[in-house]
């Protein structure tokens, strides 16, 4: 298993997991040619991809969706509740799913779970590659961590989870009140410290890497977020490393299947 970030933050997101031959896309959060020039930055074809999955209907998850399934012919999932969200997903003729059931691929299964944000019916992931049986959570756009999610993200190798905001920064940042109550509301965004806190809960011996996503380039900063989650793993089993997926680098390859210690490994391309 091998992940790289595409870019994470709120002008866009997209994620590829690897798992031998199955290339899943984790939302298509920018315009499908910059999603096709990122891929291939890192020596995939836009055309291999065995499916994207579509966490939700806001624009820096999926603007780049129907257009790929033009351009590239891929496969679009995502739940009902997205799907009747967004036009252009229904147009595209996106597949829809029921959040909480686990889709299926040729080398891995990736687990659906319902989280708490302002979307129609938005999911949290947890892909687990059947012949090694490494797993992978991948959680962002919640404002908070609900039980389920939390079961969720136990036993993981790696976990790419939302660490958007500093409260102090958001607080006292430029954004309208509206905007701030939204941000730090139960269906908003997680904070440095809600972030800490979930991966603190699915702290155990085997995760080797938590990767944080969605930061907010207003109401965050990455040396901030870093420094929020090593101190709230600081006294857990935690024994891996703790990374930041920017906004405009392409960054990995994260878990099991990165190979350590080697020059591309967390290679960053700025594109």
């Amino acid at each position: 298993m091998r992940v790289w970030v595409l870019g994470s933050g709120s002008r866009g997101n997209a994620l590829l997991l690897e798992c031998g031959e199955s290339r899943v896309l984790v939302d298509a959060g920018f315009p499908a040619g910059t999603i096709g020039k990122r891929l291939r930055s890192i020596g995939v074809a836009p055309e291999s991809l065995e499916a994207v999955i579509v966490t939700h209907e806001h624009s820096d998850h999926l603007c780049g969706a129907a257009d790929g399934a033009r351009r590239f012919g891929w496969t679009v999932l995502a739940t009902r509740g997205t799907v009747r969200a967004s036009e252009s997903l229904s147009e595209a003729g996106a597949r829809a799913f029921e959040a909480g059931s686990t889709l299926s691929f040729t080398h891995v299964d990736v687990a659906t779970i319902p989280t708490r944000h302002d979307a129609a019916e938005p999911v949290a992931l947890v892909a687990t590659e059947r012949r090694s049986g490494a797993r992978a959570g991948i959680v962002y756009d919640l404002g908070c961590a609900t039980a389920e999610v939390r079961r969720a993200m136990r036993r993981l190798d790696l976990l790419v989870l939302e660490s958007n905001h500093d409260e102090v920064m958001l607080r006292t940042g430029p954004y309208p009140w509206f905007l701030k109550r939204r941000i730090a509301g139960s269906s908003g965004h997680l904070s440095n410290d809600a972030a800490g806190e979930l991966a603190r809960d699915a702290c155990h011996p085997g995760l080797r890497e938590v990767v944080l996503a969605h930061l907010s380039e207003i109401n965050n900063t990455p040396a901030a977020a870093v420094a929020v989650m090593n101190g709230a793993l600081r006294r857990s089993a935690f024994r891996g490393q703790v990374a930041h997926a920017p906004q405009r680098l392409v960054v990995g390859p994260f878990g099991p299947g990165a190979v350590a210690g080697r020059p591309d490994a967390q290679l960053s391309l700025a594109l």
